[in-house]
């Protein structure tokens, strides 16, 4: 592996480590200052903190499966692939830097909520926007780091599907 290979590596793994430390940091932050269900209003109503355990997936989904069920759809099927996505991400060679960065986000902010459900049982959200009639569901930094790969996985899909195609006769 070359030099620079191992440098790229290395940055898109503190990528990675840097969501996760800001999730796991913004979250115990919640754990302790925030109480249950009690609304903290930040900005008028349109922002605020919220803390909840969500013991399923997005949106409660599988909250209420067997234990051993849940553990294994929710923390090690998901382990599993976000093991595979750290492999991928150090091996690949053609992997864009947009790709390579959210690759790095989606598994940053997964580890996160991963690291909450085997640890703290539940995954701690606390997050929620409402303005006028559209509001989000209340979530997490971790949660955030997901979205925001998807977004960089849409833009390199709108700049590689500008690209001149080339034609061969």
């Amino acid at each position: 592996m070359t030099k620079k290979r191992i440098i790229r590596n290395i940055f898109f793994l503190l990528v990675m480590l840097l969501n996760v430390g800001c999730d796991q940091i913004s979250k115990n932050i919640a754990r302790e200052k925030l109480n249950a269900y009690e609304p903290v209003s930040i900005i008028d109503h349109y922002f605020t903190l919220i803390k909840v355990e969500n013991k399923g997936a997005f949106l409660s989904v599988g909250s209420a499966l067997p234990e051993f069920l849940k553990f294994t759809l929710l923390s090690i099927i998901p382990l599993l692939a976000l093991s595979y996505g750290i492999v991928y991400l150090c091996t690949r060679q053609n992997l864009s830097k947009i790709n390579a960065l959210a690759l790095s986000f989606a598994i940053g902010g997964g580890l996160g909520n991963i690291y909450d459900r085997i640890i703290h049982g539940s995954v701690t959200d606390f997050l929620h926007i409402k303005l006028g009639n559209i509001q989000t569901g209340i979530f997490n930094m971790a949660d955030v780091s997901i979205s925001v790969a998807l977004l960089l996985f849409i833009l390199q899909a709108y700049i590689g599907s500008k690209k001149p195609k080339t034609i061969n006769i």
